[in-house]
């Protein structure tokens, strides 16, 4: 199909991620299918771009098929099978960097009247429109530049729930042996520095939001699979609403020696 250059390219299927159906690449854009909350979603990303952060796809509007177009954006997803990018303490504090970059550029967003956005999550608050899924599988690692994609579920929130999304994924604070990289304590403090989150108030709370997060994304599962809606459902059938329960029940059962090392 052409490209709004008028040039022609095939459409190449896109994986990766738990929500990729109907995602493709065609030549330099991303076509994904759009819901009532594109237009809030390309208001933000606009804005992004306007005032200087570059970690996010470009907003192109919708092709013919009313699906969005996005600039695509070359690297690697750096979940599962590159997460040893996150290895490094150095790449725990980039990604700090980047979300606390993200967070100080959408501070000065005003939504569109009228905005909507894809709630899934509880409004911890209002304070940001925050991307709700700072995660390994939505993070793409080039050779010059990393940057967040799939900001569907933008939506009202604050900077320390989306944070701690982040840490739950990218240290990762799982229940599963398998999974867990290095000392926990460690990789917390690199992310968190990299944010630059210096109040003691803020990284107690910060711990106890990691639990709830985990929680959240439990009882979405549950709500969204027994709604039977697609990719919930499956993802629920697979036991991902099993793992997510598990993990927060590990949060808790490590609080306090969590946040003793991450205050100390």
């Amino acid at each position: 199909m052409p490209d709004d250059r008028g040039m022609t390219f095939d459409e190449e299927p896109l994986s990766g991620g738990n929500v990729s159906a109907g995602v493709v690449r065609v030549g330099d854009t991303v076509r994904r299918p759009a819901g009532p909350w594109t237009p809030a979603v390309h208001a933000l990303l606009d804005h992004l771009h306007s005032v200087g952060f570059h970690a996010a796809p470009r907003a192109l509007g919708l092709d013919e098929r009313g699906r969005e177009v996005l600039s695509y954006c070359p690297g690697v997803p750096t979940w599962p099978e590159r997460f040893d990018l996150m290895e490094p303490r150095s790449a725990l504090t980039r990604v700090g960097h980047i979300i606390r970059d993200f967070h100080d550029a959408v501070a000065g967003f005003t939504p569109p009247p009228g905005a909507r956005w894809r709630v899934l999550y509880p409004q911890a608050g209002d304070e940001i429109i925050a991307h709700h899924d700072l995660a390994p599988w939505n993070l793409i690692a080039g050779t010059d530049s990393w940057a967040f994609i799939d900001w569907d579920t933008a939506a009202p929130g604050t900077r320390l729930w989306d944070l701690a999304y982040a840490v739950v994924s990218f240290v990762p604070l799982s229940a599963e042996p398998a999974l867990r990289r290095g000392d926990p304590v460690e990789r917390m403090r690199a992310l968190v520095e990299g944010y630059g989150l210096e109040d003691e108030d803020d990284r107690r709370r910060l711990i106890g939001l990691t639990a709830e997060r985990a929680r959240a994304m439990h009882d979405l599962l549950a709500e969204q699979a027994a709604r039977g809606n697609a990719p919930w459902e499956r993802l629920w059938r697979e036991g991902h609403g099993r793992i997510w329960r598990a993990n927060a029940d590990h949060i808790l059962d490590n609080r306090q020696r969590w946040e003793d090392g991450l205050l100390g």
